[in-house]
């Protein structure tokens, strides 16, 4: 049932027997899969089931360096199906090795092993309707996908891994009707929660304040509270909640909001591919259900762990946009129409420097002069894009030379001076604001710089191309300062660890000294790996859900009375 908070009354206390405070793809999943057990499950999202500029003025916060991170309130939706109402739909699991304890990098770890994640991968996949879980590009389309780069044999890298694309499925909309026939399960929108209330021992949370969309404030009292609210605003909730825990809830080793990572990411270099154009496959290829996957270059754990190295893939991309010089007709279209881009992806695909009217000319000359290759593009972009229900995942442009340019997507080492913490500004229920301390560190940069020299000489060893940096990419700490914090992947703000001293969460995502508190999604992710969260997200919740399943006593009912 789907019911609008603006109609509880003033004071109210609202019952469940299992409160999930997060409507985002970690809450959703938690909620269904909950609700298969009788129980009595309310689901509280800040937003709505579409964005409002009053929603999302609540994310707003301030960042330590403005050209490390973009502004908190950029990536985030307070609505329901949260990130994935934005998310480009890639899909990766993570690697055995992102479990282990490496002792070339600190703070690594997961107090649980890979094979306890692994085994929910399968139903991961197929509420991201990512396709079949399989992750092998010579098992995952019929007859094996082509090869990357035909020849091409790497002893330090692997180019049989994959990523398969979601839809994207927007959570919201398509488990929407399924949230609203469940008679066990109730959702209320918008309904934001602002301070969790601990008992005087401090043992358990007894309730939870929230405000609705008129600032109307009520009550969530429930048998066990899980916080499903992303990266950043679980840490800010739990450092606001310091009525009785000093510092805030779980944060007795002064841990939460610490080891905040995102993803060291970017375009770097260029590639000249030797022989024919046909001996270069970067585009995708459909599995038999129709789910787009793609081929990666990803380093391999032995190399990794000979070399000190965080985790780390490349992908084949497009020749840079902004330099006409490419003389391909789709992207100098792009390029000026770089303005109607969203967000994310213009801050990736085109400069934000000044650039001469030539350059805008030359752009244009390219446009008109391979118009035909333009207006094929274009027919393609609304047909399998804007029109498509699995729409094409991003832009697929052929170069008319053997030209390319390579993505990165590296793991950011663990950094306790990484941080979320907060501000001084307030926001309209009087709690603090955000404040965003991201922070790199030599290692990251290492990884980046090594990896891509690593790749340079064996494609130059095998004769398949040569890779080259420009002369502002050098120095491959200013290429990590370019681009900084990638995007929406807010990760280990509330780790999971062995003990109280090493993580905000146990095994089970449990508060330490909290027995019914536990936190879902990334935030407790205690290593970040090469691989975008949301896949692993969603696996974990499915973990947390068959936990907490076996845990909750109580009624099976939800009930609402008033004080």
């Amino acid at each position: 049932m789907i019911h609008s908070a603006d109609d509880i009354v003033r004071g109210s206390t609202v019952h469940a027997d299992i409160c999930i405070v997060g409507g985002g793809p970690a809450g959703i999943v938690l909620a269904l899969e909950l609700a298969k057990t009788g129980r009595s499950i309310l689901l509280l999202e800040s937003g709505g089931e579409a964005p409002t500029e009053r929603a999302r003025a609540l994310n707003m916060g301030e960042i330590a360096e403005g050209s490390l991170h973009s502004p908190p309130d950029t990536y985030r939706q307070r609505v329901l199906g949260g990130g994935t109402s934005i998310w480009g739909g890639r899909c990766v699991p993570f690697d055995p090795i992102d479990f282990e304890a490496r002792r070339w990098i600190d703070h690594s770890g997961w107090p649980i092993g890979y094979d306890e994640v692994e085994r929910h991968y399968a139903a991961a996949n197929a509420w991201c309707e990512a396709g079949e879980y399989e992750y092998d590009a010579r098992l995952a389309v019929p007859n094996g996908m082509r090869a990357l780069l035909r020849g091409f044999s790497p002893l330090h890298f692997d180019t049989n891994g994959i990523e398969r694309f979601s839809c994207p499925t927007d959570f919201g909309s398509r488990y929407k009707d399924r949230l609203r026939s469940t008679p066990n399960l109730r959702v209320l929108l918008p309904a934001t929660a602002t301070r969790l209330r601990a008992a005087r021992d401090g043992s358990r949370i007894e309730a939870l304040d929230v405000c609705n969309g008129r600032d109307t404030t009520f009550s969530a009292v429930a048998d066990q509270f899980v916080l499903a609210m992303g990266g950043m605003e679980t840490p800010r909730l739990l450092l606001t909640s310091d009525d009785v825990h000093a510092g805030g809830i779980g944060n007795a080793n002064d841990l939460v909001g610490r080891f905040y990572m995102c993803h060291v990411a970017g375009t770097i270099g260029s590639l000249r591919v030797n022989g024919a154009a046909d001996t270069v496959w970067h585009g995708y290829d459909l599995a038999a259900d129709g789910t787009y996957c793609r081929r990666r270059i990803a380093l391999r754990p032995a190399t990794q762990a000979s070399m000190g190295l965080s985790n780390a893939v490349f992908r084949l991309h497009h020749p840079r946009i902004a330099d006409p010089a490419h003389g391909t007709g789709p992207l100098s279209a792009i390029f000026l129409a770089q303005r109607f881009i969203s967000y994310e992806y213009a801050k990736r695909v085109v400069s934000d420097v000044p650039l001469s009217a030539g350059t805008w000319l030359r752009h244009g000359l390219n446009a008109a002069l391979d118009s035909p290759s333009t207006a094929r593009f274009l027919l393609h972009w609304v047909k399998a894009r804007i029109l498509a229900d699995r729409k094409f995942p991003s832009i697929i442009v052929r170069p008319r030379t053997n030209l390319f340019s390579l993505d990165f997507h590296a793991e950011q080492a663990p950094n306790p001076d990484s941080r979320i913490g907060l501000g001084s500004a307030l926001d309209r229920f009087g709690n603090r604001q955000l404040r965003v301390d991201w922070r790199y560190c030599r290692q990251d940069v290492e990884t980046v710089a090594k990896s891509f020299d690593l790749l340079g000489r064996e494609l130059a060893d095998q004769a398949i191309g040569q890779l080259t940096l420009a002369a502002g990419e050098r120095d491959i700490e200013t290429v990590v300062r370019r681009d900084g914090a990638y995007g929406g992947h807010h990760i280990g703000t509330a780790r999971m660890g062995a003990t109280a001293r090493s993580g905000v969460v146990d095994r089970h995502g449990k508060v330490f000294g909290l027995n019914n508190l536990h936190i879902a999604g990334s935030a407790v992710f205690p290593t970040s790996s090469q691989a975008n969260p949301t896949l692993t997200i969603v696996a974990m919740a499915v973990r947390l859900a068959e936990h907490l399943g076996t845990r909750v006593t109580g009624v099976p009912s939800i009930q609402e009375s008033v004080h």
